[in-house]
């Protein structure tokens, strides 16, 4: 598992192999909002080891490496522990700073300084998961504008619908993660992308962590284009330039039980993957506790 700020400014980034090269196809999610986990790939067997070893079927990864022989090793480690690798996290390259005084300048696709690299990446990033048998990539957009008048937005429009394009191309959707932008303006961004596989990772303690929205009512906004769900918690920021804090599930302000009913109510049945943004023992733990906490809501 990672701490993925920390991973973020180690600057690594990326997945894994194709479902093709091994002829077999990924395992196939049974019930309705399965558990998954993010896991730490950079050696995929032990991560994906990992992901089982906590009593997880799916997760969303990172890895370390683009090429072909890291591709294959994870794609063998999800077949032969029985894993399902929903969608590929993508981050950088160059430094993604998380808080609001230079956040702006340097998360997603909205930097100009950063942008070029990054739609490069992303395109490398979608052959490694057309590889992999990875039929989802997914990355934060950025402090997207609320105004659709000035040039950023357009910007953001043109990078989103460009990325979206080639994974289109390679089978594969593409989800904007929630997080520094209002869910009015990412709903904004991806209508005028004019895309039909994108949609959003949605992450309700980022809402929260990022002063944005309420995420049960963010779900009247985002809820019908809702691919993928982070299961986190969180407090509402106090500092006007450093985000709200991180906490356990259940000790934040994200109201779980109120966002399972409205996720189902929206027809959402995919999976429910927990991110815990610390490392060590204590990181171990409170994944195990979030699961049996999210068990018993999911039923």
């Amino acid at each position: 598992m990672l701490d993925r700020r920390r991973f973020i400014h180690l600057a690594v980034a990326a997945t894994a192999t194709t479902s093709a090269s091994t002829g077999q196809a990924p395992p196939q999610t049974a019930r309705a909002m399965p558990l998954g986990v993010v896991a730490d790939c950079k050696d995929p067997d032990a991560g994906i080891h990992r992901v089982r070893e906590l009593g997880f079927q799916t997760c969303q990864m990172y890895v370390s490496s683009f090429d072909a022989a890291t591709a294959n090793s994870l794609r063998e480690a999800l077949d032969r522990h029985g894993v399902e690798g929903t969608s590929l996290i993508v981050v950088g390259p160059g430094p993604e700073v998380y808080n609001f005084r230079y956040g702006p300048l340097t998360i997603g696709l909205v930097p100009r300084k950063y942008r070029a690299e990054r739609l490069a990446f992303l395109r490398k990033a979608s052959d490694f998961a057309k590889m992999a048998g990875i039929p989802a990539l997914q990355r934060h957009l950025g402090f997207l504008p609320e105004d659709p008048n000035v040039p950023e937005f357009d910007e953001a429009v043109s990078a989103l619908h460009e990325v979206a394009a080639y994974c289109k191309q390679n089978g594969q959707t593409f989800r904007c993660e929630t997080g520094q932008e209002t869910p009015i303006a990412l709903l904004r961004v991806i209508k005028a992308a004019g895309m039909d596989n994108v949609g959003v990772n949605f992450d309700g303690a980022n809402l929260i962590l990022y002063g944005k929205a309420n995420p049960v009512d963010a779900l009247d906004t985002l809820g019908p284009l809702v691919m993928g769900v982070h299961a986190k918690d969180g407090r509402y920021p106090t500092d006007p330039y450093q985000l709200g804090e991180e906490v356990p599930i259940g000790r934040g302000k994200v109201n779980f039980p109120a966002l399972i009913q409205r996720l189902k109510q929206t027809g959402y049945r995919g999976p429910i993957t927990i991110e815990r943004e610390i490392s060590g023992p204590r990181q171990e733990a409170d994944i195990r506790a979030s699961k049996a906490y999210l068990e018993k809501l999911i039923g």
